[in-house]
């Protein structure tokens, strides 16, 4: 069976990048002397799914960062090449999230981290993120791209852990109660 498992930062006020997409406002209090625990998060994942942006903004950062593979939900990318640089690393894809889990399940991929606002968003419409990891960076940046966006109905969360860090972020686990 193919799980969904979200690990994200926001803002204070719910956001995950200001309404340009810049995440400055992350990148600033990244402390490298904290572990917030993305290694032992991403150590039992099979796959990465994101977003069109959050690929995109992955690309201005420097060398690609992931060993997993990576599947790029986007409408706009499906029907491109991939660049030839990201070949056998990174796939582009335009099946909504139910139908990409079972894609994903007949190739034997079990957990997959899903990352990018509208990815969480559109797994989380469907049902299909099990449990997601939220550290909250403690700043108001007031405007931007929100992590929860609209649902047609509640997704209770079920709280599993909670720690701050000396660093002010504070980081909450909760499973997805079904």
């Amino acid at each position: 069976m193919t799980t969904a498992h979200a690990f994200i930062a926001t803002s204070l006020d719910g956001f995950i990048a200001r309404p340009d997409g810049d995440i400055d406002w992350l990148l600033q209090r990244d402390d490298p002397t904290e572990d917030h625990g993305y290694a032992a998060f991403i150590a039992d994942k099979d796959a990465i799914v994101m977003g069109r942006g959050t690929y995109e903004k992955v690309l201005t950062m420097g060398p690609w960062a992931y060993d997993l593979p990576v599947t790029v939900l986007s409408t706009q990318l499906a029907n491109t090449p991939v660049p030839d640089a990201l070949k056998g690393k990174v796939r582009f894809s335009d099946l909504l999230p139910g139908a990409l889990m079972q894609a994903l399940a007949r190739e034997n991929v079990g957990r997959i981290y899903v990352d990018g606002g509208k990815v969480v968003q559109s797994f989380l419409r469907e049902g299909l993120i099990a449990d997601i990891v939220v550290t909250t960076v403690p700043v108001l940046i007031g405007a931007g791209r929100s992590l929860f966006g609209a649902l047609s109905d509640d997704v209770d969360l079920q709280l599993i852990d909670s720690q701050r860090f000396a660093s002010g972020l504070v980081q909450s686990t909760y499973r997805v109660v079904a």
